[in-house]
């Protein structure tokens, strides 16, 4: 045999560098819609470049960092075939981590994991995290897609990012600020966010057997397309409420539930008691708590149950909080309230039972 007809390659390999280039063509026009103005070049250079001079203005700028992924949802997009919503999810678990501090989202970089480059799938994806990083006031400015043949099956994939935000120094929020007599604001989450999916899939598909194309009447659609629903956005939202009154503190409800998120911001000695009767979660809890006999404990530690973000604020701020939430769209009410801890009670309370 001929040297040409038994040498190896990196295509024999699995990995097909002309599918990734084409690939990057297919993003560039989405990635191009999520930039700032400190942004300088474009798409395909080694780093993204931000213009630091940008943060003049700051008297003393701190950088906030953030990483994360989106979890096991990623295999219910690869089910679905749904590639350009999975992005959203990504950017909200990273920016609204950073704007927890009260930091103001500036750049994202993402990294997708391939087992074989599909150029169309890829640019979905990039398309969903551009439209995420408009939805948060940050840009995007680089990234990388792998392939990992014999690691990854052809369709399956992964995705990570990691945000920069910028906050001054005396303006960082969290536990020193809280107060006694403070008002615990809750904001209404999409859904299940991307969260204890783990959990979801076992429970709906390998003991409900439940499947993806189901119609379920209390969710309104088919469970797929209930599961899929993006992560909601909440930086440009709580940037918003922190310019207009006192905000001491935010917490972003994520893996661990409500009660161990919110207790992350609770100083030593206050305590914060929250009412599950000022909301009524939605169907999706109570369908994963009945198909897997799941008690109320185990989902309120794996899940948002219906609240995404929590907001800190004195008493005197609440009707201006509610009220500019409102005016940005944000389903937000008062849950509960700072009070002194008692010996050996924990950070977090919650009392009563959920509405509806």
């Amino acid at each position: 045999m001929s040297a040409e007809s038994t040498g190896a390659s990196y295509a024999s390999a699995g990995v097909d560098i002309e599918a990734g280039d084409r690939a990057v063509d297919l993003m560039k026009k989405w990635v191009a819609k999520a930039t700032r103005p400190e942004v300088v070049g474009g798409l395909g250079g080694f780093a993204g470049l931000f213009d630091a001079s940008a943060l003049k203005r700051y008297e003393r700028p701190l950088l906030a960092s953030a990483t994360d992924g989106v979890g096991t949802k990623v295999d219910i997009a690869r089910k679905m075939g749904v590639y350009d919503t999975i992005g959203h999810d990504l950017v909200a678990m990273v920016v609204d981590d950073l704007v927890v501090c009260g930091a103001e989202p500036l750049f994202m970089t993402d990294y997708i994991c391939v087992g074989k480059v599909h150029p169309e799938r890829v640019a979905a994806i990039v398309k969903g995290i551009a439209e995420g990083c408009v939805l948060a006031g940050c840009a995007l400015v680089g990234g990388e897609t792998a392939e990992h043949p014999g690691l990854l099956g052809e369709d399956e994939f992964d995705v990570a990012g990691a945000g920069t935000g910028v906050v001054e120094a005396d303006r960082v929020l969290g536990a020193d600020r809280i107060r006694t007599g403070d008002a615990v604001i809750a904001m209404a989450s999409s859904g299940l966010h991307s969260n204890g999916y783990s959990l979801v899939r076992h429970v709906l598909f390998d003991r409900a057997g439940l499947s993806l194309d189901q119609e379920v009447p209390e969710l309104g659609r088919t469970l797929g397309e209930e599961l899929l629903e993006p992560t909601k956005i909440y930086s440009l939202d709580c940037l918003a409420l922190a310019r207009t009154c006192d905000v001491h503190a935010f917490s972003h409800i994520t893996g661990g539930g409500l009660a161990n998120n919110l207790a992350r911001v609770i100083p030593d000695g206050l305590h914060a008691t929250v009412d599950r009767t000022t909301w009524a979660p939605g169907a999706i809890f109570d369908l994963v708590g009945r198909a897997g006999s799941v008690e109320r404990l185990e989902l309120e530690k794996t899940l948002n149950m219906g609240v995404g973000m929590i907001a800190v604020v004195p008493q005197e701020s609440v009707d201006v909080a509610l009220t500019t939430l409102a005016d940005r769209g944000v389903d937000a009410w008062v849950a509960g309230e700072i009070v002194e801890r008692g010996a050996h009670a924990e950070a977090v309370t919650l009392t009563g039972d959920y509405a509806g």
